[in-house]
């Protein structure tokens, strides 16, 4: 139950004063949906204005409130604005331009009647002038201030609505103790959490009062994740320790890195204890992952357990168990796939495995939670791509076992190390930071759109060498079916150029058998290109593809180039990635693309990502059914995480926890920034 205090900022809008249907209706485009989403929309900047006398040089550029008496209109013929002539105190002449709306406006400035005019003092040629001007009655300028926050806003509020209704949700904010450790707060000097939240209302420019909130969201993550991994900890499962014996027989196809012998040493070191495993292992593209899970997965195996897997998608599913049964089926271990696809009897075969053990592994999507599968005895889950799962439904799976499973989490998405306590804190984090031997580093081409016919030409020299090649189409609408139609286009063009039966398309409003089929056609070698969306983006392992063009590369996040680029240099050849790159590019575009031409190593991208981008999603990283930071940018993070879990663990470790005075107040800081999941999980465990 949430706290008695925070329930008036939890009020839907609709019960706020003043807040009508259509009100509700335009703040839920802002994702404004109760008392608290107004509370901490903040300003995103001010509106600095000055009270002049009279119009004058210095304050062009600048916006002036000015009392002005127009004299003369000039509508305007077709598509030219209405001028509205106004003099000022000293007589000089300023044009007020309008270019919609023109009744509007000669009905606000009538002739010989003094007006307030606000706005932007521009000179146009030989004329000052201000375009679209705010226009108030001389009664009304007195209460206009100099100052004003300015709000993110949307069709049918205006800055003023919004301040009205972002004050109106601030009135519901109660005073509340204070959870920051409180040498902390006396060093930094920041103000009390509601005088902060009212202080970025009225000042947004007030760095310590919007950092003192960026801590507080940032600290209730840490918190949460640190209580996570406390209640984790605190839970008892089965200590898994294998013999050997399927381990000694797989043949692998090169001798184990030194860094993949050192991951292994340390899961093998967390499945031998009681306490479960929960680990984050992280490896480039290309590192070696799968065989580190595969060991572990045998490792479970060894000692009476069974694994599953979980797979984002089922291109990647698919991808597993084609691996693992190639190297389980000689050594003597049973492996089965389930995806939403699997039906009738083949389903039934596989849920009566897993409920008898006579399946040792399970490789899967989302389908492998669900409500009517049954294992035997769960001791290992691994899941990959672990940044597109969310906690809730690791917990789902981990529902699936007796006794608290060992968890292992793995992720080729390079995360900084500054971020990873954020995504991952509640974890232990192995990296993978070595290459296994034969791989050469993809060369990496940044080419302008303007030479796509000398890249098809290239391509189709490609092609007659006996090569591959994947071709990436660009998200060019925030939907799918738009990824689909440029993937498509794209199709035919390279299709009459060198033939319908060389080039594959593989999209993701394509159903699983059709996918599955033209995946099968390239892997064997009977397609030369496979034009795709960024369906391909993990889980497609073609070694003799060598060459990988993706268009509008400037479109997508580093880590998605990252990850595409690695659909390549899989086997020993040489292999480059041509990225396209449009004509309007920024300058952090273009230092983007120059950094993806310059390295192959996936963390440094992250670290050098993390310096590059302005504020926003971190390399794109979100987990699914994961709250977003509400006030917090990557910078805040990356600043003041470190800070925070230092603070939740004295809160957790010394001060006596959620049950101290502190932490009681902490717990109220864990409901407001809704990481109420930590608190449930507390209760119950």
């Amino acid at each position: 139950m949430r706290p008695e205090i925070l329930n008036p900022l939890f009020a839907e809008v609709e019960a706020l004063k003043g807040v009508g249907p259509a009100n509700a209706k335009a703040l839920a485009r802002l994702g404004i949906t109760r008392a608290i989403d107004l509370a901490f929309h903040l300003p995103t900047g001010t509106i600095d204005r000055i009270r002049a006398p009279a119009a004058s040089g210095s304050l062009l550029g600048r916006i002036v409130i000015l009392e002005v008496k127009p004299f003369e209109v000039r509508a305007g013929q077709g598509r030219a604005p209405l001028r509205i002539f106004a003099a000022d105190s000293d007589d000089n002449t300023i044009t007020l331009t309008f270019f919609n709306n023109p009744g509007w406006a000669k009905k606000q400035l009538p002739l010989g009647e003094t007006r307030i005019v606000v706005g932007k003092l521009d000179a146009y040629g030989d004329e000052w002038q201000m375009v679209h001007p705010e226009v108030l009655e001389p009664a009304a300028s007195a209460d206009l201030a100099l100052r004003e926050s300015v709000y993110g806003l949307t069709e049918g509020i205006s800055n003023k609505r919004m301040r009205e209704l972002a004050l109106t949700g601030l009135e519901r904010a109660p005073e509340l103790a204070e959870w920051i450790e409180p040498s902390l707060l006396a060093r930094e000097n920041w103000p009390a959490w509601r005088a902060a939240l009212a202080e970025s209302h009225s000042e947004p420019t007030a760095t310590s009062a919007r950092k003192r909130l960026s801590y507080d969201e940032i600290f209730a993550n840490q918190l949460a994740l640190n209580l996570l991994r406390q209640i984790a900890r605190r839970k008892r499962g089965v200590p898994l320790q294998g013999d050997g014996r399927f381990t000694q027989k797989l043949q692998l196809p090169y001798h184990l890195t030194g860094a993949q012998a050192r991951v292994i040493d340390e899961i093998r070191g967390d499945m031998a204890q009681d306490k479960p495993m929960l680990r984050l292992l992280q490896g480039d593209v290309g590192s070696g992952k799968t065989l580190v899970a595969l060991r572990a997965m045998l490792e479970a195996v060894e000692a009476g357990a069974q694994a599953a897997m979980l797979a984002p998608t089922e291109i990647l599913a698919r991808q597993h168990i084609a691996t693992l049964q190639c190297q389980c089926a000689a050594i003597g271990v049973t492996v089965a796939i389930l995806t939403g696809r699997e039906k009738g009897r083949a389903r039934e075969a596989v849920l009566m495995g897993l409920a008898d053990g006579s399946i040792d592994i399970l490789v899967g999507t989302h389908a492998i939670f669900q409500q009517h599968v049954f294992y035997k005895r769960l001791g290992l889950i691994v899941i990959d791509e672990q940044h597109r799962f969310g906690v809730s439904q690791r917990l789902l799976l981990s529902e699936k076992a007796e006794r608290p499973p060992h968890l292992l989490a793995m992720t080729a998405t390079p995360i900084p190390r500054t971020l990873t306590l954020t995504q991952y804190g509640e974890m232990d984090v192995s990296r993978i930071d070595e290459m296994p031997p034969g791989r050469t580093p993809v060369e990496t081409l940044v080419i302008s759109d303007e030479k796509l016919p000398d890249v098809i030409a290239g391509l189709g020299r490609h092609l007659a060498a006996g090569g591959q090649a994947y071709w990436v189409c660009p998200l060019v609408e925030e939907s799918e079916k738009s990824d689909a139609a440029a993937a498509e286009e794209r199709a035919a063009l390279l299709r009459a150029r060198f033939g319908a039966d060389r080039v594959g398309l593989i999209h993701g409003r394509m159903k699983g058998p059709d996918k599955d089929a033209v995946m099968a056609s390239f892997a064997s070698g009977d397609l030369g290109v496979l034009v795709a969306t960024t369906v391909i983006e993990v889980g497609v392992d073609v070694p003799n593809s060598t060459l990988i063009v993706v268009e509008g590369a400037e479109r997508f996040g580093l880590a998605q180039l990252h990850q595409l680029r690695g659909r390549v240099g899989r086997g020993s050849g040489a292999s480059r990635c041509i990225l396209l790159r449009g004509q309007m590019l920024t300058e952090t575009g273009r230092a983007r693309l120059a950094l993806m031409r310059e390295t192959n190593d996936g963390f440094r991208i992250a670290e050098e990502d993390l310096r590059l981008r302005g504020p926003g999603e971190i390399l794109g990283l979100r987990q699914s059914g994961e709250q977003a930071f509400k006030v917090a940018t990557p910078e805040d993070v990356a600043e003041l995480a470190p800070m925070a879990n230092d603070d939740a663990r004295l809160l957790l470790d010394r001060d006596g926890g959620l049950a101290s005075e502190r932490g009681q107040a902490a717990r109220l800081c864990l409901y407001l920034f809704e990481r109420d999941a930590a608190v449930g999980l507390l209760r119950s465990g």
